[in-house]
């Protein structure tokens, strides 16, 4: 009996405790409202269970439960508190520097070296380049990473981003949707890298020719700015970053599964390694597509051709991917004459409404 009683004193203890904890932070605009509500605190705490409990509670030291789960007998997690100072103090300032410093350097490059323009004028004729399953997969995977950065970064920086202008209740929404379509979409992205990296890991194989695109820097700055050294069907930057892409997706995907999923007995330990690694991850290859958005939209010319329409033009296809283009410019698929058989077979069938 009496452990039973010392038991629901200690709960009663802990919401007591909660509750007082809230009025505290409530009344935190006014100094002497708050001084107030720690000296009640204080006194309720020690009044109840003492002054040694406290002290051992916040050592982190284990009690009693008949729950299984693990460190449920552990009321404060010291160890917590350093994660969450290393992610609140270090993590997320440091990641939005990362991020504003990436787009910087992409505007910075826009006004001051300027996008690489081709060579000499189009032809007109095209060249086949992506397959409607590669443009698919692309844009599939560019959706949900976009939206799961968005997403993500809302549950991290909204708060100081978002909450101080709207209202408490509108912030309430935007976050739960946030953090709903993360959990939700995460397993999607997961398949669709797989098929990507599946898809397109041959045609990302490093060679020789590789070494010297990069020493010419792809022939985007420099004094080798235009110089359109030779590249096979995909450039070393290209390579590059499929691979940034196949490794640190690894690791968000594992440590977004264990965020999702805590049901394989994942302690907080589990859970805080796996918070830091998938922001860490996630980061990092938020970096390098700024930098991959920026090529194809605004520092290459025709540099989005490709996917859009899954043809490039000669010209570009010469300048950009020298070796490639020798290997395909005599296929069926890429003379004038066959695509001209093409449209006008289109064209004489007769339409299903007639």
């Amino acid at each position: 009996m009496t452990k039973r009683i010392q038991r629901w004193l200690t709960v009663f203890v802990t919401a007591l405790m909660m509750a007082f904890s809230v009025q505290v932070m409530a009344g935190e605009a006014t100094a002497n409202n708050e001084q107030l509500g720690e000296s009640v605190v204080k006194k309720e705490v020690i009044g109840f269970a003492g002054a040694d409990y406290w002290h051992a509670v916040k050592d982190g030291q284990k009690g009693y439960t008949t729950s299984g789960w693990p460190e449920h007998d552990v009321l404060i997690s010291v160890p917590g508190q350093t994660w969450y100072i290393l992610k609140e103090k270090w993590m997320s300032p440091l990641g939005a520097m990362a991020i504003f410093g990436s787009l910087l350097m992409v505007t910075f490059a826009y006004f001051v070296v300027g996008p690489l323009k081709l060579s000499k004028p189009k032809t007109g004729r095209k060249i086949q380049r992506w397959s409607r399953m590669d443009r698919a997969l692309h844009w599939s995977l560019a959706f949900t990473f976009l939206t799961l950065g968005f997403s993500g970064l809302t549950l991290v920086y909204g708060k100081h981003f978002i909450k101080p202008i709207v209202p408490t209740e509108v912030w309430g929404w935007i976050i739960y949707i946030a953090k709903q379509y993360h959990n939700y979409m995460g397993p999607l992205f997961a398949i669709i890298l797989l098929a990507v990296v599946v898809k397109w890991w041959r045609k990302s194989i490093f060679n020789k020719v590789d070494i010297d695109w990069f020493k010419k820097m792809g022939g985007m700055v420099g004094k080798h700015k235009g110089s359109h050294p030779k590249a096979g069907f995909s450039n070393g930057g290209e390579k590059a970053l499929f691979w940034l892409l196949a490794f640190f997706g690894v690791f968000i995907v594992i440590s977004g599964f264990v965020l999702d999923f805590p049901i394989f007995d994942q302690t907080r330990r589990h859970m805080e390694l796996s918070n830091l690694v998938h922001m860490i991850s996630a980061l990092i290859l938020i970096c390098g597509f700024i930098f991959h958005i920026y090529i194809g939209l605004f520092g290459m010319e025709a540099g989005l051709d490709g996917m859009v329409t899954g043809e490039v033009d000669e010209t570009w296809a010469r300048e950009h991917h020298s070796e490639w283009f020798e290997e395909v410019k005599d296929l069926p698929e890429n003379q004038p004459s066959y695509r001209e058989a093409q449209q006008h077979e289109v064209k004489s069938k007769p339409s299903s409404n007639t």
